[in-house]
Order: C-alpha cells, then sequence, then structure tokens
C-alpha cells in the first residue's frame, strides 16, 4: 500500500502564489517603464533576462524537482538557437516551421543526453552532461560553413505574418514575458502533479519509489526530455534577440550561469529561478560596470544569500516574512 503524498498547506501555497505574482508584476511593470521612457537599451536587458529566466526555469525542473544537476544545459540552448540561425542562413524565415523545429531539435538532444546519462548517478552524472555539453560545443566549432568559432549572423528575425513582428523591440520583450509565464504556469502544475510528486519523492529516496513500483528512470528522463525542449525555447528566443548564434551559447560557462541563476534563486521553487535570472543579469550589468573581474564580486554575493536565505532568494523572503 502507497503512501499518500503530502500536499501542500493552504498558507505555503498562498504565499508561494503571491511572491510569484509579484515577480512577475514587476517584470511587466519595469518592461512599461523602459518603454514608456523610450529606453531601447533597457528594455533589451530586460528582454535577456526574460529570456534566460526561461532557461534557468527549464533548468529548475531538471535540478530542483528531478534532482538532476545538469552541468550541460547550455547545449540544449545552443541547439535551439543555431536551428534558427541555420535555417535563416538557408532562406527559412517563417517562425510557424522555425520554432517547432529548433523545440523538436532541443527535445531529441536532451532525450539522447539524458537516455545516456541517466545510466548514471551523482557526480558520474555531471560529469557526463558536461562531457555532452562540450562535446555539441567542439561540434558548433567545427561548423565552418556556419561561421564556426566566429558565430552566425542572423539576418532576419522569425517571421509570422503581421500581426507578430520580432522586429518591434516592445513585441519581442512582451512575446518573451508572455511565454515565460506560460512555461512557469505549467511547470508549476506539473510540479503538484502525480508526475512531479513522483520525480521529487525519488529526489528524496529513489530506492523507496523503485520498490513501490515506479519506473523512475523513465520520470526523470520525460523530466529531462522537457527541460531540455524549453531551453531549446530560450534559445530561440535568445537568437532572435541578439540576431547571432556561437558556439558560446553552449559553453559550460554557460551552462554554470544558468545553475548559478537557480541556486540563487531557490532551487525547486520555479519562481525562484525566474527572481534569481533577472537579479543575476542585472547584478552582472552593475557589476561589469565597476570590473572586469565583476565574478569575484558575485561569487561571494551568492554564498551569502545561500546561506542567509538557506534557499536562494526566495528563502530569504520567507525568513523575513515569517512570524517571531
Amino acid at each position: 500500500m502507497t503512501a499518500r503524498p503530502r500536499q501542500r498547506s493552504r498558507p505555503a501555497a498562498r504565499a508561494e502564489a503571491i511572491l510569484a505574482s509579484a515577480v512577475f508584476t514587476a517584470i511587466a511593470a519595469l518592461l512599461v517603464i523602459a518603454d514608456f521612457l523610450d529606453q531601447p537599451f533597457y528594455l533589451k536587458l530586460l528582454t535577456r533576462a526574460l529570456v534566460l529566466a526561461l532557461a534557468a526555469l527549464a533548468l529548475d525542473l531538471a535540478v530542483g524537482i528531478a534532482g538532476l544537476v545538469s552541468l550541460g544545459h547550455a547545449a540544449f540552448l545552443g541547439v535551439g538557437a543555431y536551428v534558427i540561425g541555420i535555417s535563416a542562413e538557408h532562406g527559412m524565415t517563417n517562425g510557424w516551421v522555425q520554432w517547432p523545429l529548433a523545440v523538436a531539435a532541443a527535445a531529441s538532444a536532451a532525450l539522447v543526453v539524458g537516455g545516456l546519462s541517466l545510466r548514471t548517478r551523482g557526480v558520474q552524472f555531471i560529469m557526463i552532461t558536461l562531457a555532452f555539453g562540450q562535446m555539441f560545443f567542439y561540434l558548433a566549432n567545427s561548423l565552418s560553413r556556419y561561421g564556426g568559432d566566429d558565430g552566425l549572423t542572423i539576418w532576419t528575425r522569425s517571421q509570422f505574418g503581421t500581426w507578430l513582428s520580432l522586429s518591434d523591440r516592445r513585441t519581442l520583450a512582451w512575446l518573451s514575458l508572455s511565454i515565460l509565464l506560460a512555461a512557469y504556469l505549467f511547470l508549476r502544475k506539473l510540479r503538484w502533479s502525480r508526475f512531479g510528486r513522483v520525480l521529487r519523492a525519488a529526489k528524496e529516496n529513489e530506492r523507496r519509489m523503485a520498490a513501490l513500483g515506479f519506473a523512475v528512470g523513465r520520470f526523470r528522463l520525460v523530466a529531462f526530455v522537457i527541460s531540455g525542449a524549453l531551453t531549446g525555447l530560450a534559445g530561440v528566443l535568445l537568437a532572435n534577440l541578439t540576431e547571432f548564434v556561437a558556439p558560446a551559447y553552449l559553453s559550460w560557462h554557460r551552462s554554470g550561469e544558468l545553475l548559478a541563476m537557480v541556486v540563487l534563486g531557490g532551487l525547486g521553487t520555479l519562481h525562484g529561478a525566474v527572481l534569481g535570472a533577472f537579479v543575476f543579469v542585472l547584478l552582472e550589468e552593475v557589476l561589469a560596470r565597476l570590473t572586469t573581474h565583476w565574478a569575484l564580486l558575485f561569487g561571494p554575493f551568492l554564498v551569502l544569500v545561500v546561506l542567509a536565505g538557506r534557499g536562494g532568494l526566495v528563502g530569504l523572503v520567507q525568513r523575513i516574512d515569517a512570524p517571531r
């Protein structure tokens, strides 16, 4: 007889919903202010944060919920971006074709990587995902037809017709926010579904879940593929935003940055990944103006937040709001 999964308390669920609503409301307000003040630089910066927040949100599914620490997730970001760049290079700019193809390619890559990596556990899993990520990185470097190490310029953004023009920076910004919100709502529903409860329970005690008859490996593989597909979608948006794609998009440094965003916001919280991505991007912009070695300042900040909050920024907020 299986134990009944523990449900969220109503106060905890309400607090989570309030904080998530506050995060997305603040993001929307920043977009409105940047647009109202006619600041294209800040609008582009916020759009970049939205794109990376989507990638961090996808990674949080794998790391925070399924317990799969991946150091190769930037590979899926790059796969999505390169599909856009390569298809545009050959004259295919129809977004209705480009975007599903890019997401499918990222999901297929995640299926292969996950299918092989999930045969291992712990540090071995981390190292294998890192190795796969570097394989994709060097593959992108070898594509001399598409710029190689110099990258590939995208001359035309994805086309969806006159009613949805990505050439307008405002349209791209609000589309990115809409996709991020939809992904968050989907993953939030997934986390508290039976599928998500199995993932979280297996993260705590894999042997017990296997003894109860759950095919833990299959659940984790599906979660990894969903995570890879959403990361590929972030790559699609990133390629359209920068109008450029390069092997650097697939490097392990980018994977490390995504992981830092998730940890900074709070593992397994989803909205924490979004918050962590925005804080990371904004801090990077501010600290980079002070010194080229901005990471030396960001590292101690990340450690202090994690230690003080015991759950990233979300944990810090919860501790502040907790009754004395």
